[in-house]
């Protein structure tokens, strides 16, 4: 196995040239196994952690069988499916497909949301052989006609734990209804709790099963530590790390959106440099934090669990939970975003003293007892804008729009509360003339 080459799973000239332009010589683990099996044409349902090479595994042998047998025509349906549950995934194979693809004739694109359709739209209407898309928008795009998966050959699903996890099994249901029941399907995930397995065994016909590495075992390269601090400490605390020079390149998880933002603005503020990236950022600020991050100008990137799917970064030394993942699943997620592609890491985690009952069942899962660290925080005093308040511009936007809306509505209230009472000195002068006359006449 040591010494295993990718000419020996029988892949063709293009793609060893590719693959040797990108560095890569042997194949990994998963590689090795599910490569022959996708040219066979089998269903498989793999069992990988992040970081195992797990794309190559289905895009390769998908290029090379779908370079077999090309079609000529210029307009032509899909004949690959891809499945992601986040845009940041999407790009990220779809980047993969153009990488390994790059001498072969081959069309592909990657669609979903949060951006206009219409690019998305008109690569469709020029025939594309292979989409990688996210659930969502696909469907939208079948549903106004715009995209026909009846000539599909290979479906993957990749992530499909993670699938489930942001509520996407309606709509990934939907699209499997909607494919050729003669059809090749890859079936990936990280973890495999009973939904998953359930899911795999509706779209999947006599499956070979990869388990390349126990899913409820993190990466043995990664050094696992935790520290107990307080929740009012968790940010001095995340400062003292990012202080110490052996920090790189981090990737902070928080729980929110609004965390995420406070984090960052506070580093910003004892001059630490960061960029925030989750759902709420738009597609673009998203892809230039990111890329930012790839190349080296971006040294912490502050994420929820749902931006961080997809981020491909092989030079990634340091994870760190500033909040513990909902469940221990998240937490191999999580740390599998370090020690990639044969590269060592380090995860430490911030555990709130409540918070233990989560560190415990991430222990069982994983079957290993955390390292205990001692918290030692830096004194808030000699740090240069810890104690500035910091506010996001959006929050004084809203509030000066607040302000605004405020003086407009009083204004208008005084106006109508002036308009009345006019009316009634009016009512009153009118009644007193009438009483008058009445009175003259008698």
């Amino acid at each position: 196995m040591t010494n295993l080459r990718f000419e020996d799973l029988n892949i063709k000239a293009p793609f060893l040239k590719a693959l040797n332009e990108e560095g890569y010589t042997s194949p990994t683990p998963i590689q090795h196994e599910t490569i022959p099996l996708v040219l066979k044409g089998l269903d498989v349902l793999g069992m990988a952690q992040t970081g195992t090479g797990k794309t190559a595994a289905f895009t390769l042998p998908i290029l090379q069988k779908l370079n077999s047998s090309q079609s000529t025509e210029k307009a032509r349906d899909p004949r690959a499916l891809i499945l992601a549950p986040t845009r940041e995934l999407a790009i990220q194979i779809n980047e993969s497909i153009r990488k390994y693809g790059q001498y072969i004739a081959i069309k592909h694109t990657v669609i979903f949301g949060g951006v206009k359709q219409g690019p998305q739209v008109k690569s469709l209407e020029r025939g594309m052989d292979i989409i990688v898309a996210t659930p969502g928008r696909l469907l939208d795009l079948i549903n106004q006609g715009f995209c026909s998966l009846d000539k599909i050959e290979f479906f993957v699903l990749d992530e499909a734990d993670r699938m489930l996890d942001m509520g996407f099994i309606r709509d990934v249901v939907k699209i499997v209804k909607i494919l050729p029941k003669k059809r090749q399907t890859l079936f990936f995930s990280a973890t495999m709790p009973d939904s998953v397995i359930k899911l795999a065994n509706t779209i999947l016909t006599s499956p070979k099963q990869v388990k390349v590495k126990s899913t409820l075992t993190p990466v043995e390269r990664i050094a696992q530590s935790v520290i107990v601090v307080e929740p009012k400490d968790k940010v001095l605390q995340l400062i003292t790390l990012l202080k110490d020079k052996v920090f790189k390149s981090v990737i902070v998880f928080t729980k929110t959106k609004h965390k995420a933002n406070r984090i960052s603005q506070k580093l910003t503020a004892v001059g630490i440099d960061s960029e925030a990236i989750h759902s709420n950022k738009s597609q673009a600020a998203r892809q230039k934090a990111l890329n930012g991050f790839k190349d080296g100008t971006i040294k912490i990137l502050i994420a929820t669990d749902i931006a961080a799917r997809g981020i491909d970064v092989e030079a990634v030394s340091h994870i760190i939970n500033f909040d513990m993942p909902s469940t221990p699943e998240d937490y191999v997620h999580r740390i599998g975003r370090t020690a990639r592609a044969g590269a060592s890491g380090i995860a430490v985690s911030f555990c709130e003293p409540s918070e233990r009952l989560k560190l415990f069942r991430i222990e069982k899962l994983i079957d290993l007892k955390l390292e205990v660290v001692q918290s030692n925080l830096l004194n808030p005093d000699n740090l240069i804008g810890y104690n500035e308040e910091v506010s996001s511009s959006s929050q004084n936007k809203k509030r000066d729009y607040n302000q605004f809306e405020n003086t407009k509505y009083n204004s208008k209230k005084m106006a109508t509360t002036k308009g009345k009472s006019g009316l009634k000195r009016n009512a009153k002068k009118t009644k007193l003339l009438q009483n008058k006359k009445k009175e003259n006449k008698s």
